[in-house]
């Protein structure tokens, strides 16, 4: 009887490891269904709950502190209540106080990610509050909260973002080709172990090995069937590209310039632990594979035909990489535009002008950020929806790894 206790306490607690660690928050509990008060005339407790949630979300979206920070802060002076806050990562706390009562909550997400697509909804949400939203019920609010995080992540084309990478890191058509092949395989089971909440190691260890794999496989199938030299094992690093943690990365570096340590240092944090376990599984499977990359093969290109080459690379890979983000077509599209100028101004600077890297990074970055900043003035979309995916592909992945 003992040992078959001992073993359903086993399963049981198996099983709760991959089931969220997060209760659910009853945003409706905090409101009437039958009540016509108005969010502007509802008690503190409501107004609080509304404030918030609109942070929690923004939060989940995977934008840095500072955004989420002014959104409740706009939500608070059109509800007139002065709110204060702390961002991490994964976590908010919050006091809002009206002169007479005082409200102080701790909420977190149960996992950080990306959607900028949802993003855009909330920015939407936020920008209309003083002429839609503050004239609500608190119930009405929450039920159009509750669309927007209806909002759910898409699978991403990682492998036409990997296949982009790979030649403007200096890969040919075999390292592309088998990049886009082995990126596809890993970034499907990454996102399928994200859907199962399993834990982030694991999500690495399983998706990476399985990149580095497929890479493996095609390139000896290739060997044995059509020939192909072994010197293309370089681009099996491009093929596990896809989990390079721009988004965090870059939003790290908004928040410790704009002195949020407390985000910018967790969300460093989160970037460092992915490109380590990504790096020692990868090492780990060249081990097993026997697999030791060299440079890539020398590509003869004209002058013109490589810089055409490189916009059509920049463009579909910041494509994938702003649908890896949950962007929006339209979104995507435009940041890709962004990307292929900045990105292909970046690299044409390094090979005909003889310009460091370094410094022709920041031209092209600074470059990203002022299109993206004329296109939000004109089109509404949020900037670190554009700037980001345009800003990613400039990131030395293959060198990190």
């Amino acid at each position: 009887m003992a040992d078959k206790e001992s073993v359903v306490r086993q399963t049981s607690e198996y099983t709760d490891i991959m089931e969220k660690n997060h209760m659910e928050i009853p945003w409706h509990d905090y409101t009437g269904d039958d009540s016509n008060t108005l969010i502007k005339e509802s008690g503190l407790i409501e107004k609080a709950s509304v404030i918030g949630r609109v942070g929690l979300i923004m939060l989940s979206c995977g934008t840095g502190a500072w955004r989420v920070r002014t959104s409740m802060n706009r939500l608070s002076k059109e509800l007139h209540v002065t709110c204060t806050v702390d961002v991490g990562l994964m976590s908010i706390e919050f006091n809002c106080f009206d002169g007479k009562d005082c409200v102080s909550q701790s909420l977190s997400i149960a996992n950080t990610g990306v959607n900028t697509s949802k993003l855009y909804r909330m920015e939407q949400f936020v920008n209309s509050f003083p002429s839609q939203e503050a004239h609500l019920t608190g119930e009405e609010i929450h039920k159009r909260l509750d669309e927007i995080e209806q909002i759910h992540e898409l699978y991403s084309p990682a492998a036409l973002a990997c296949c982009g990478f790979t030649f403007l890191l200096g890969g040919g058509p075999v390292e592309m080709i088998f990049a886009f092949i082995a990126a596809g395989v890993g970034n499907l089971i990454r996102m399928k172990l994200i859907k199962h909440h399993y834990t982030l190691f694991l999500n690495i260890a399983v998706s990476i090995s399985a990149a580095c794999l497929t890479y493996a496989v095609c390139l000896h199938m290739a060997e044995l069937l059509l020939h192909v030299s072994a010197v293309h094992e370089a681009g099996y690093i491009c093929s596990m590209l896809f989990i390079i943690p721009g988004f965090p990365f870059i939003t790290s570096g908004i928040d410790l310039a704009k002195l949020d340590l407390r985000s910018g240092l967790e969300r460093l944090t989160y970037s460092i632990i992915i490109v380590l376990g990504a790096t020692m599984f990868a090492w780990i499977m060249a081990l097993l594979l026997k697999l030791q990359p060299q440079d890539f093969v020398a590509l003869h290109l004209g002058s013109m035909m490589h810089l055409v080459l490189r916009l059509i690379a920049s463009f579909c890979g910041v494509f994938g990489f702003s649908i890896m983000f949950n962007s929006s077509v339209y979104i995507a599209a435009t940041a890709a535009c962004i990307g292929a100028v900045a990105n292909t101004l970046r690299l044409e600077l390094v090979d005909y002008a003889g310009m460091p890297s370094a410094a022709a990074a920041f031209i092209g970055a600074l470059t990203a950020g002022l299109l993206a900043s004329i296109i939000k003035r004109d089109h509404g979309y949020p900037r670190i929806s554009l700037t980001v995916p345009s800003i990613v592909i400039m990131v030395p992945g293959l060198y990190l790894y």
